[in-house]
């Protein structure tokens, strides 16, 4: 998937587990499918699972979550991931890792969920409510999410110029040309993707992979419009958050450049699940 992809497999798993953890290297153990693009993830019997970094500067993800995520957890209307250790590099592994909880569910891409555009703005509220005067703010750490979009204009327009999507550009100039966010910055998550959304008895249950996580533009956020929305529950969705047309454009923009940026790097060879749900967020916002 990366040209500097380490090399993480279910035997350097055990040999961590057996190096750090001996209490839980007898548990069966078996790679997750349809794993992410920053982490690979192994379940550890029925109710942990094992998640290491598969490029060395995506660790830096990782430190993040495990500093910020038991602050955030308690005032979320969603389930989170908790960690229950923290693994150090060894066995030839150059990251940190951890092992968290498993939480039960499938992702959203099973299908759509009741109420969905309901628990997702309530989780985004809940989420933004929260102090971020000391959070971290948008960079390389967290892929940008939450900066001003003109900091995507250049990669944008080299993904674009190796695709064939009419109207993209149109809607990337809509959103840069609209005012910025300039308000203190808010909570992201970052990626509210269906793979990162889990779907449990059919509602929406707990949210996963907080490598993007920070404070910034909250029409970042609402990039989940278009992702998980229906169509039909948009406008509702939009006007719970608040978003004015500025925000909407930014957060269409958002989608827009996330969607081509993915399929100027990934393939259908490389990382199908991705690819597939790229294409899908183009056909929704344009």
């Amino acid at each position: 998937m990366h040209d500097d992809e380490l090399d993480v497999d279910v035997p350097l798993v055990l040999r961590l587990l057996a190096a750090q953890f001996p209490e839980w290297a007898e548990l069966p153990i078996e790679p997750v499918p349809n794993r992410g693009t920053d982490n690979a993830l192994f379940r550890l019997g029925p109710e942990l699972v094992a998640r290491l970094p598969v490029q060395e500067s995506k660790a830096a993800t990782l430190v993040r979550e495990l500093e910020w995520l038991p602050r955030l957890a308690p005032h979320l209307p969603l389930a989170v991931p908790v960690s229950v250790a923290q693994g150090e590099p060894g066995e030839g592994y150059p990251c940190i890792w951890c092992v968290n909880t498993w939480l039960p569910g499938e992702d959203a891409t099973v299908g759509p969920a009741v109420d969905a555009a309901d628990a997702l703005a309530e989780f985004i509220l809940a989420l933004q409510a929260i102090d971020a005067s000391d959070g971290p703010l948008p960079g390389r750490h967290n892929f940008g999410r939450g900066e001003p979009l003109v900091n995507r204009d250049a990669p944008f327009r080299a993904a674009l110029a190796t695709l064939d999507v009419p109207g993209a550009a149109a809607v990337w100039e809509e959103a840069l040309a609209a005012p910025r966010w300039e308000a203190p910055g808010r909570w992201l998550h970052g990626d509210l993707d269906a793979r990162n959304v889990l779907v449990d008895d059919g509602r929406l249950s707990g949210v996963i992979d907080w490598g993007a996580l920070g404070v910034g533009d909250p029409a970042c956020e609402a990039m989940v419009a278009w992702k998980l929305v229906p169509v039909e529950e948009r406008d509702a969705f939009r006007a719970r958050l608040g978003l004015d047309d500025a925000a909407w454009a930014r957060a269409r923009g958002w989608v827009v450049s996330q969607a081509v940026i993915a399929l100027g790097y990934y393939t259908d060879e490389t990382n199908p699940v991705l690819v597939a749900e790229a294409r899908r967020w183009l056909e929704e916002a344009l």
